[in-house]
């Protein structure tokens, strides 16, 4: 049985088709591929910053609970004083 050129004509053009969707998917995917790996590397280093202002955050706590230390311990050595002492 001879095959038919408008059938084989379509058959071709179909599968062209098919193939340009398929080939544009592909970097379509590579695209939102590469754009991942970006955002888990933004996630780690912004992970790294927090680590670190935790850390800054801590000093300064502890900066702050030795001033207030400072701070009462020159009030109780005022206490019962006369103002114009000092």
């Amino acid at each position: 049985m001879p095959e038919d050129p408008i059938a084989q004509s379509e058959l071709a053009a179909l599968t062209r088709r098919f193939e340009e969707v398929a080939e544009q998917h592909g970097r379509e995917f590579g695209i939102i591929k590469s754009d991942l790996t970006a955002v888990r590397l933004q996630v780690g280093n912004l992970d790294q910053k927090v680590d670190r202002l935790d850390g800054c955050l801590d000093v300064l706590g502890q900066q702050m609970e030795r001033n207030q230390k400072q701070i009462i311990e020159l009030l109780t050595q005022l206490v019962g004083r006369r103002p114009d002492t000092y």
